[in-house]
């Protein structure tokens, strides 16, 4: 069962590259101008981030995308903050989609992708084969995943330590940023709790758990990816992680009545689109509460992060009314 878990996990996080890098060749540089093109309010911010992220199917791309925009100061501070806070609610995108199970059409992606991979007469639709093979992997490896893993429903150990996670939403967050953070994906993450959960594995409570972990985990490429860059990027790495991280704090300690919350408005849907649709309200909630306030919170960092004078200059020449 290990093996054969292991081999799903192997095939699942390769499909996902694949599909990462596919898109990335697709839409990067075109997300780059869109990003810094639509970004002249708050609002315009967040659609340009939850636009680039759906179709880049990563937040932490879209995030270093736009730290790379800062540092290069075709974007201002202020401008990425929208556009990060956009990114959370797109990274929900791809639950959404995994929780569709549709695992009977993974061998048509599979085949599509590849013919386009091999006897694709552009370069354009060589780099569509690509995400489409890495689509249908990605879900290959998740059914391989489910099927290596069904023998644990009757494993009571097994349970006893998901029935844990679900009793202790602090057990299951370190759980998911840990486990995020070893395959580099929060998208991953949520994505196998989601499949787990279609096999009875994973309830509800210890699948919320587990997400509100996976959003503290996807910071650790971003930060990352602010080390020798300027002030004004690192401002926006710090942002992002001081957002995951006090949203998931609230969601922590209001794990019960959230759990309660999803069960109502999600119906008698499975308990895998249930934590796809708590991911996805939880980040929509997220950012309306924090969309206001970004004014403040950005001079807050300035402050205490603040910058040289020709970067700070150089800002304020740059930012425009928000």
């Amino acid at each position: 069962m290990t093996m054969s878990a292991m081999a799903g996990l192997v095939l699942f996080i390769f499909g996902v590259s694949q599909l990462a890098q596919g898109l990335g060749d697709l839409n990067s540089e075109s997300m780059r101008r869109v990003t810094a093109r639509f970004t002249s309010n708050r609002v315009a911010g967040v659609l340009t981030g939850f636009v680039a992220t759906t179709l880049l199917e990563s937040s932490s791309v879209t995030i270093i995308m736009v730290i790379a925009m800062v540092s290069g100061r075709i974007l201002t501070f202020v401008q990425s903050l929208g556009v990060v806070l956009g990114a959370n609610i797109g990274t929900a995108t791809g639950a959404q989609i995994i929780a569709l199970e549709i695992d009977r059409y993974v061998p048509l992606l599979m085949l599509s992708g590849l013919l386009l991979l091999f006897i694709g007469k552009s370069d354009t639709r060589r780099k569509l084969g690509l995400v489409v093979l890495g689509f249908g992997l990605m879900f290959y490896g998740l059914e391989a995943i489910d099927d290596a893993m069904k023998p644990l429903r009757n494993h009571e150990p097994f349970m006893g330590a998901m029935q844990t996670l679900g009793d202790s939403p602090v057990l299951g967050a370190l759980f998911g940023a840990l486990f995020t953070v070893i395959i580099q994906s929060s998208s991953a993450t949520i994505a196998i709790v989601i499949t787990m959960a279609g096999s009875g594995l994973v309830d509800l409570p210890a699948g919320i758990a587990i997400m509100l972990g996976a959003e503290i985990g996807t910071c650790s490429d971003t930060l990352v990816a602010t080390i020798g860059r300027g002030r004004a990027a690192v401002r926006t790495g710090v942002f992002h992680l001081a957002f995951n991280l006090a949203s998931a704090a609230i969601g922590v300690v209001l794990a019960p009545a959230f759990v309660s919350l999803v069960r109502a408005l999600s119906g008698g849907v499975s308990v895998g689109r249930q934590i796809a649709n708590a991911q996805m309200i939880f980040n929509c909630a997220g950012v309306a509460l924090v969309l206001p306030f970004l004014p403040a919170i950005a001079r807050l960092l300035e402050r205490l992060i603040p910058g040289g004078a020709t970067e700070g200059a150089a800002e304020q020449a740059a930012q425009p009314a928000q």
